[in-house]
């Protein structure tokens, strides 16, 4: 059995690979994998699964229905009796749909790497897949089983992935999500706020508006009251708030409206808050006699809560330093499948992924001398967990 390398060794190793790492990730972000093309996604699929494939283990592909597949990776214990397994969740699917190449190509610039998909999240598939082949280099007799898990859904909620995540996780000891870090210096993400959407649905009674308004119940007036109470709900040092992001109803000026309607974003850090949120929005009554309110919706995605992170987090800040790297934290508005494995109980780090900026813009990049630092903080985690 080898000796168990240093964080320094592995991310000085890693380095080495750095033009292999972006060559990798050319193929895999030239190969578009939007989420609502199951044709493309497929594909995308078996790219980032023959890459998997090169570096050996047990290969699973999950087929769907209306979605890309599923990959999950299996590398068991190097005796064969495993002492828990380790998680590793992330997904190609992007937010870009088939032909966005042509506006938006492949290429290098003063450090940065531009591309559809690059930083969320495909370079934290790359940097994954050379974090499992440094531990193979140092011939790394691994005690616990790693499963990697790549799916194909989460930019449109995660649907047909979910209970395969929620599955894998309540097997494992820890989760690393590869979802890209926060800011310019890498922070890793130790908190995350529960997202949702609900619809506030008002009828009302149409009437003509000169001739007989005493006949009709304004929709659009009773939504509007409906509004303003719930944007008494925001508390945003708590985390906690509540945007109406479309409203519709009404048809002529003329015409008293039947009928109205509203989207809100729900978002908070505390499951408390998350529970409180839901359960006064489905509580709401009608503010003008004869209107009628519907509450359809609510959060679709648990809050990932700090506590579930923290020590993961303080394993990642000492190995950081060991490789002389600084390792920070925060706490991120939007929601990742590190919320699901978080609701579960299950330790949970997120932002493990690459090092950029510019999600889902025409400016989305990676920077690419991080990718090496983001592979060995990954590998002496899975070594040290």
């Amino acid at each position: 059995m080898n000796p168990t390398p240093k964080p320094r060794e592995i991310l000085t190793w890693l380095t080495g690979k750095l033009p292999e790492m972006i060559e990798t990730l050319q193929t895999l972000v030239c190969t578009e994998s939007p989420s609502t093309d199951k044709t493309a996604a497929d594909a995308g699929a078996l790219v980032v699964a023959d890459e998997w494939r090169r570096r050996g283990g047990k290969l699973d592909l999950f087929k769907q229905k209306h979605r890309g597949a599923h990959i999950r990776i299996t590398h068991p214990s190097a005796t064969g009796k495993s002492k828990g397994q380790l998680l590793v969740l992330g997904h190609y699917d992007t937010v870009y749909a088939t032909g966005t190449l042509v506006k938006m190509p492949f290429r290098s610039a003063a450090g940065c790497i531009f591309g559809p998909g690059v930083f969320d999240m495909k370079a934290g598939i790359v940097q994954a897949l050379y974090a499992l082949e440094a531990l193979q280099n140092f011939g790394v007799a691994l005690s616990k089983t790693i499963v990697f898990l790549w799916t194909s859904d989460e930019e449109i909620g995660s649907e047909s992935s979910r209970k395969l995540i929620e599955s894998e996780a309540k097997r494992s000891q820890a989760v690393f999500v590869l979802e890209p870090s926060l800011g310019a210096k890498g922070l890793l993400k130790t908190a995350r706020k529960g997202v949702g959407e609900a619809e506030i649905i008002v009828h009302g009674r149409a009437s003509h508006a000169g001739l007989a308004p005493e006949k009709g119940v304004n929709a659009i007036h009773e939504l509007a009251m409906q509004l303003a109470r719930v944007r008494n709900w925001n508390d945003l040092p708590r985390g906690i708030s509540v945007n109406a992001g479309t409203i519709e109803g009404g048809t002529r000026s003329n015409v008293i409206p039947e009928f109205a309607k509203s989207v809100l974003d729900l978002r908070a850090l505390r499951t408390s808050d998350m529970q409180r949120i839901e359960k006064k929005l489905h509580a709401l009554k009608p503010i003008s006699r004869g209107a009628k309110v519907e509450v359809h919706g609510g959060f679709n995605r648990p809050p990932m809560e700090r506590k579930y992170s923290t020590a993961l987090f303080k394993r990642a800040a000492q190995l950081g330093k060991e490789m002389g790297l600084t390792i920070g934290e925060a706490t991120a508005g939007g929601g990742s499948d590190g919320n699901l494995t978080a609701a579960l109980g299950i330790p949970t780090l997120d932002g493990m992924g690459a090092v950029g900026d510019g999600a889902h813009s025409l400016g989305e990049h990676i920077i690419a001398r991080a990718m090496p630092e983001r592979a060995a903080l990954l590998a002496a985690m899975l070594l040290n967990c």
